[in-house]
């Protein structure tokens, strides 16, 4: 791939989520970042106890993220950013629950 079909690319995606979460900010980036570490200690507990992944939480990450995107269009009408950011923070406090739940099933 050229270096100019890459960077189109990029651009594409960059121009794609600024219109969908608005900037960058650190409170996304957390948001992120507490998803991903969820996601791969609920991995890692389900290989301990040696069950199978359940599908319904991926699905879940999804659902969450359309309603912070709902959340910041609805910002965006009404001018304002609290709503963007309350939804972020439900969602934060959802996570560090499911993460915590996790490290007990790790025996952490």
């Amino acid at each position: 791939m050229n270096q100019i079909s890459l960077d189109f690319i990029l651009e594409a995606l960059g121009a794609i989520a600024t219109y969908t979460f608005g900037a960058w900010s650190e409170l996304i980036g957390l948001f992120f970042l507490t998803i991903l570490i969820e996601y791969v200690t609920s991995i890692a507990a389900s290989v301990k106890e040696r069950r199978g992944l359940n599908i319904w939480g991926f699905t879940r990450k999804g659902l969450m993220l359309f309603v912070i995107i709902l959340a910041h269009r609805m910002d965006s009408l009404m001018g304002t950013d609290i709503l963007m950011t309350c939804a972020i923070y439900f969602y934060l406090a959802n996570e560090f629950i499911s993460i915590t739940e996790n490290y007990r099933r790790l025996g952490l």
